[in-house]
């Protein structure tokens, strides 16, 4: 598990509550780099999150579809 640091929110996605946001990885091989995730709940600029995996971006995802 790696921990980011919320820099961006981008949009609200459906009505549950899950929000698109650019984050930047602060622990890991991927230290520094900024990633885009889904994260569902209450966030706000600033807030650190807990992400599985650091090496997985939404936006390559969404691109092969």
């Amino acid at each position: 598990m790696a921990s980011a640091e919320i820099v961006q929110i981008m949009e609200s996605i459906g009505i549950k509550g899950v929000r698109r946001v650019r984050c930047r990885v602060i622990e890991g091989n991927d230290r520094n780099r900024i990633i885009t995730r889904n994260v569902s709940g209450p966030v706000k600029l600033g807030d650190v999150i807990l992400i599985k995996e650091s090496g997985f971006d939404m936006d390559s995802k969404l691109m092969q579809k």
